[in-house]
């Protein structure tokens, strides 16, 4: 169960776990990170499923940045680690408690999170991300009723770097399955699903979903695989360790596909956690065709 647990631990902590010398030390740390994450009320999401009703449900794009957080005049993270936005950036921000993504446009993810995650403010970075407005939290208004005052706000304050996401109603699968091909046609990460009559509640819960054109996990890189032919003297893979869930075993696997050149010469270091896609299981429950995306998004 600990190595279970240590293996979806950030990598600094990780391995400071991993040389402490006695079991009471680890559990302190465990205890320690668990707590860092404890004080912040943030609706998390599930995966999701065919059976559901979709007009349940309002649908946008999900954009692919960096979930922060402005509640009481501070910009964080989903995990309470403050974000270093410029001046100009937070005083635009309404005085009300806000949830999004600071984005800067699709398939650019490491541009916005090198941005958004310094702590060293680059002025002309900061002048192409977007703060992407996705729900205005409150616990007594259903989703729907939030959905439509963030958006009159927003435009209210017509400020070009701050926007409301736009929620769609659609009428079942058949409509979604759509919309999903359109969009990721067009290079979206994949749709988000809130369920228009629930309130805000912290945690994870079928009330907000993602639906994307393939499953995607991480894993932690144990080690590389050398490259033959053509990546000779490269990496040829990575090898990783993962699971499906926190019940199920730990399975070590390779993956090859969806490295650059550039990541073969400089492959992800070891210990560090990247984010992989992939198509279903094999009958040893090893993610079927597995494809490196990169880096686990900060936290």
């Amino acid at each position: 169960m600990l190595l279970r647990y240590l293996i979806d631990l950030p990598f600094p902590l990780f391995k400071l776990i991993t040389r402490a010398k006695t079991v009471s030390a680890i559990l302190c740390l465990i205890l320690f990170s668990s707590g860092l994450r404890a004080d912040l009320p943030v609706q998390l999401v599930s995966v999701y499923q065919s059976d559901i009703q979709v007009d349940d449900y309002l649908v946008s794009e999900k954009f692919d940045g960096v979930r922060a957080i402005w509640r009481e005049g501070k910009l964080v993270t989903k995990n309470g680690n403050p974000i270093h936005a410029p001046t100009w950036f937070l005083e635009a921000l309404p005085d009300v408690w806000l949830d999004g993504e600071l984005w800067s446009k699709r398939q650019d993810f490491e541009f916005a999170a090198s941005t958004v995650l310094s702590k060293k403010i680059n002025q002309e970075a900061w002048k192409k991300i977007t703060y992407n407005v996705f729900d205005m939290p409150d616990y007594q208004l259903p989703f729907e009723a939030r959905a439509k005052a963030y958006t009159t706000l927003l435009n209210e304050l017509n400020v070009n770097f701050i926007k409301p996401i736009k929620q769609i109603s659609l009428k079942g699968n058949d409509a979604l399955s759509d919309m999903l091909k359109d969009y990721t046609k067009r290079g979206a990460e994949g749709l988000i699903l809130h369920r228009k009559q629930a309130r805000f509640a912290s945690g994870r819960s079928d009330n907000v979903l993602k639906l994307k054109p393939y499953q995607e996990s991480q894993a932690r890189v144990k080690a590389y695989v050398p490259g033959n032919g053509k990546y000779q003297g490269q990496t040829g893979a990575l090898e990783v360790v993962w699971r499906e869930n926190h019940d199920s075993p730990v399975i070590r696997f390779k993956i090859g596909s969806g490295l650059s050149d550039k990541e073969r010469l400089a492959p992800p270091a070891i210990g560090s956690l990247i984010r992989f896609k992939y198509h279903g299981l094999t009958k040893n429950k090893i993610p079927r065709f597995a494809s490196y995306i990169g880096l686990a998004r900060p936290q």
